[in-house]
């Protein structure tokens, strides 16, 4: 997609990943690994192109050299606030072991200082509701596409900018979660609401950017996010040194059916067989995308998409594997049974009001042309074709760029020299 003028080119994108140039070898397994090609290997370090990046994590999982960082914060910056409240994603009740439980965890998280915390899985019960009175009244084209996960969303705007009317205009489940925490706590304890620090713990380092510069809305009801691998160990910490008398066996405030919203299918079980596809991880995102894009999937109503490997429960900033948090994830549901908490009648009133929706619909981003200038941006597109076409395709990386077509990019750009085609070079001296 080219988009022309000042928008596109003065536009800045918050990133909360980090390339630790001391422990970069340059081995470019970051930049096969993107699936937006957003990296550059230059000198033998890794860089990144801002506005490509949509922070999904999967360099991080791909570097063995630790040299990409996720950049959240930490539970000592939330201190500025007067009343602090973490809101964890359900993923957090899969991390630990069988033994605990999520009113541990919860007692935990306040015994690290947190006044309250304020629990998600009620709110993706009650959006599930909400979800399928969506499909029951959507008049536009089929498939719709989950809202729920940003790098999904990000994944969209840059390589499928025009498959973003498919995606649902309902609210996240963290972002509603704040709001009505915000609102509640507000008035129970007459403080104002900037005044009440809202922290989610998150897998997802694109969550964690979601809450910095939302897609959706001018700001987030969100002050903050820490990593789950973070906070992990002085949360473990903190449960091991409880008493009895800390916390309580139920499941006062929680839902067992909403902790099943961050496996892989967790949306779909609430709709009707047949009628939804829940895919994760970028290959087969990638496929089911290519079959929207071309009208092959009309037949089905939702598609549950997930950047990570079986959904929130596999991000970057997890510590336990997603197969074995998956069980856990069961685990708890039959322990806790799979009954509504709901009132759906409250529920579809709130839908009538418009109270699940978002501000605004997703648009596809502004991505800058190779020059302001529309008559140059096109006599540019024209020079990189003709480049691509000297070049041998073989797209190795040698040149530190994903693809022969991306370096046909960065020579027309000035970043690079056509001899800078290593594989080209390569050829021509044994050809001699």
């Amino acid at each position: 997609m080219l988009v022309m003028g000042p928008k596109a080119e003065n536009i800045r994108y918050y990133h909360t990943l980090k390339i630790l140039e001391e422990k970069c070898r340059g081995r470019m397994r970051c930049m096969r690994a993107c699936p937006t090609q957003a990296i550059r290997v230059r000198q033998g370090k890794a860089h990144v192109l801002e506005e490509l990046c949509i922070d999904c994590g999967e360099c991080i999982n791909a570097c063995p050299e630790g040299a990409m960082v996720p950049l959240t914060d930490t539970v000592e910056q939330t201190s500025k606030f007067k009343c602090r409240v973490a809101i964890p994603s359900p993923v957090l009740y899969s991390q630990f072991s069988v033994d605990i439980h999520p009113p541990e965890i919860i007692a935990g998280l306040k015994k690290l200082g947190f006044d309250y915390v304020w629990d998600v899985s009620l709110v993706c019960e009650a959006i599930s509701e909400a979800l399928r009175l969506y499909l029951e009244e959507h008049k536009g084209p089929w498939p719709v596409i989950s809202s729920f996960c940003p790098a999904v969303i990000r994944f969209i705007q840059v390589k499928y900018p025009g498959l973003t009317e498919h995606i649902i205009p309902l609210e996240v489940p963290r972002e509603l979660a704040a709001k009505e925490m915000k609102l509640e706590l507000s008035e129970k304890l007459n403080f104002p609401l900037e005044e009440i620090g809202a922290v989610y713990l998150t897998s997802c380092p694109a969550k964690a950017v979601s809450i910095r510069q939302p897609a959706e809305k001018e700001k987030s009801w969100f002050d903050g996010s820490i990593s789950i691998a973070d906070i992990y160990n002085p949360l473990l910490s903190a449960i091991m040194s409880l008493g009895e008398e800390e916390y309580k066996d139920d499941l006062d405030g929680l839902s067992a059916i909403g902790m099943g919203w961050k496996v892989m299918g967790g949306t779909c079980s609430f709709l009707e067989p047949g009628s939804c596809v829940a895919v994760s991880g970028i290959v087969e995102l990638t496929k089911i995308l290519d079959d929207i894009e071309k009208s092959k999937l009309r037949e089905v109503k939702y598609v549950e998409a997930s950047f990570c490997l079986e959904g929130c429960i596999g991000g970057p900033l997890a510590v336990e594997n997603a197969y074995v948090a998956r069980v856990k994830t069961i685990r708890l549901e039959n322990r806790y049974g799979k009954q509504p908490r709901i009132q759906k009648e409250k529920v579809q009133k709130l839908y009538r009001e418009g109270h699940y929706f978002l501000e605004r619909r997703i648009q596809p981003r502004p991505i800058k042309p190779l020059h302001p200038d529309i008559a140059k941006a096109i006599a540019l597109m024209k020079e990189k074709e003709k480049i691509h076409n000297l070049l041998p395709r073989v797209d190795c990386g040698l040149c530190g760029c994903p693809t022969c077509l991306a370096f046909a990019e960065d020579v027309v750009k000035g970043l690079l020299n056509i001899s800078d085609c290593l594989y080209n070079s390569i050829r021509k001296e044994r050809s001699r």
